[in-house]
């Protein structure tokens, strides 16, 4: 029998069709497993009767409500799942939460199925993905060659085909590097769009919750659920507008004598086809001056940022300096001798080198660099613990230093089997561009998926959705057409994209329409009595909006919605006529919330 791709549009059929239910799949996850015989993936595998369990939860709730039904998905072990030891790959640190982080609470509620916590490189501290006292996961690709870091175990899970997407943590390209060495798409998001309340800090003003996944279209999907503004998170950000992207973007890319692939030749040439490529994407290229964000990629490292990590974790070292790998505990017990002026000289230098920045970006619309320079062997990275580590960071540490958003993918193959990958860099809160972008790119270079040897599906039309180029139009949606959600598709088939996550104005009251399949809300506005409900706010073009007007069934109606922002858009609303009979579900706060409480 063919080995099941484990990508989302090939769940969701076989799910529809009846030919798969989450508890078999379960069962067909825990034997890969088996075979899969690397025990250094895994720093807390569940047992199948947990994976059984959990699987009949997701069933007895239905597809209907859950855009992640069975998905099977692996933690990077820094992040919290409810019941399970966090150890941040230092057994002496762990300690076990009785909540989830709420990014792994928005996958539980999605219906996604935690298959375990994994590897990573100690306290998230390094590129390499070889420095855990639980030992080194084993790249699918080469056994001799690093598998990348510092989320590891999370990327070759997913290229192993062991689940459908994991969840890592980026500070310095921990989201990214291991992507580009294990042909996977990673997905590095905006600073403060996923919430980091119930992950193990590293640096906390820059770390993200980042996505491994097999195509764009699931990497989508997973940020599309796991994204949304945490109050009690000090550093969670609302989404932010942003403008139109252009048809025809343009992409910058580092003058030639500012690209280092430490005397790879092979890489070097990998490279120049990668932009040879970009002609076939309808971009224009554009030479940018690359100095001002590899001075800012020093800073990470060579500068006050070290002494964050520092922060969190000096009182542990005091109790417990022999629990750190030796090379960990070197890094962050260096920054013992940085002080408040150390700190301070950081913080301008880094605002001067935006500045520089936000000139070359006065020039493009998106940056491509190499993934990494070229990859190492274990046998290098032994002989060499710090070296190899600081010259894979060349392209990444930036990223978050500068509040961009990122999207490593897949560039081929070298010659000697392993992957290659490059990384598309934008201002913030681009991902949704990025993901379009990544989609066409990835079916363009082909190939397939992680490890696994299986062809790389056919996207769909929407993952080609054209950027926005003017005359567009802001949609709230508050029911069924939320992400994920049953009629969601009829938004992303228009090349609809999703803007903004919140709430309305405190105005309205929401209520579960009666006899309506599938079930939906109808929104009304009440002021004085009224409540902020949840809310997704989607743009189209104006051709699409009016399209998308003219399916809308009575008793449901587009009208203007206030947003808690202040502003105004288009949105769903409901005929006070249709209310007759229908439950008021407003103290749920919104659709989804209801749905959760309701099954």
């Amino acid at each position: 029998m063919a080995l099941l791709s484990l990508d989302l549009a090939a769940l969701r059929a076989a799910y529809a069709a009846g030919t798969l239910t989450p508890t078999a799949l379960m069962g067909e996850i825990d034997r890969r497993l088996d075979a899969h015989g690397d025990p250094a993936v895994w720093i807390h595998r569940l047992p199948l009767d947990a994976l059984l369990a959990r699987a009949r939860e997701v069933e007895a709730r239905g597809r209907a409500s859950q855009p992640l039904f069975g998905v099977p998905f692996a933690i990077k072990d820094n992040i919290d799942l409810a019941g399970v030891p966090t150890t941040a790959a230092c057994p002496a640190f762990a300690s076990t939460p009785t909540e989830s982080a709420p990014v792994v609470q928005r996958l539980l509620d999605a219906g996604a199925i935690p298959v375990g916590k994994v590897n990573l490189d100690q306290f998230a501290t390094g590129l390499v993905g070889v420095r855990s006292p639980y030992g080194v996961p084993r790249n699918p690709f080469r056994a001799d060659i690093i598998p990348g870091g510092s989320s590891s175990g999370s990327a070759v899970a997913v290229a192993a085909g062991l689940v459908s997407f994991a969840l890592g943590t980026d500070t310095a390209g921990s989201g990214r590097i291991p992507a580009g060495l294990n042909n996977l798409v990673g997905l590095k998001p905006t600073k403060g769009a996923n919430s980091t309340r119930g992950v193990v800090p590293a640096c906390r003003s820059l770390d993200c919750v980042s996505v491994f996944a097999l195509t764009c279209a699931d990497a989508g999907a997973v940020q599309r659920v796991i994204e949304g503004f945490d109050p009690a998170d000090a550093y969670s950000r609302r989404r932010a507008p942003t403008p139109p992207w252009p048809t025809r973007p343009r992409v910058g890319v580092p003058a030639a004598n500012e690209l280092h692939f430490d005397g790879d030749a092979e890489s070097a040439q990998l490279f120049a086809a990668a932009l040879a490529r970009l002609s076939t994407l309808g971009a224009q290229t554009v030479e940018i001056d690359f100095a001002p964000f590899r001075e800012a990629a020093a800073l990470l490292y060579q500068g006050p940022w070290v002494a964050e990590r520092w922060a969190a974790l000096r009182d542990f070292h005091a109790r417990q300096p022999d629990a750190f790998f030796p090379v960990t505990g070197q890094i962050v017990q260096a920054a013992e001798k940085l002080g408040a002026a150390d700190a301070f000289a950081g913080f301008h230098r880094l605002a001067e080198l935006a500045r520089r920045t936000a000139a070359e970006w006065e020039k493009m619309d998106v940056l491509l660099v190499p993934t990494a320079p070229r990859p190492y062997t274990l046998a290098e990275v032994a002989t060499d613990p710090t070296g190899p580590n600081s010259r894979l960071g060349t392209y990444t540490n930036f990223v978050n230093l500068l509040d961009l958003s990122a999207l490593a993918v897949p560039a081929g193959r070298r010659d000697d089997g392993v992957p290659w990958g490059v990384t598309f860099i934008a201002p913030a809160w681009r991902e949704p561009d990025l993901l379009v972008l990544g989609a066409k790119w990835q079916t363009d270079v082909g190939g397939h998926l992680g490890a696994t040897g299986i062809p790389l599906p056919t996207p769909r039309a929407a993952d080609f959705a054209a950027p926005r180029t003017g005359g567009t139009v802001r949609l709230a949606v508050v029911g069924a057409h939320l992400s994920g959600l049953p009629l969601n598709h009829q938004l992303t088939d228009l090349g609809a994209r999703l803007v903004w996550t919140g709430t309305t104005a405190p105005r309205y009251r929401l209520f579960a329409l009666p006899n309506t399949v599938p079930p939906k809300p109808g929104l009304v506005r009440v002021d004085a009595e009224g409540a902020a409900i949840a809310l997704e706010v989607w743009e189209l073009t104006t051709a699409a909006f009016g399209s998308f007007v003219a399916a809308v069934p009575p008793p449901l109606c587009i009208g203007t919605v206030m947003l808690a922002s202040g502003e105004a858009v288009k949105g769903f609303l409901c005929e006070p006529a249709a209310l007759t009979g229908a439950e008021d579900i407003t103290r749920h706060g919104g659709w989804r919330a209801y749905l959760r409480g309701a099954t």
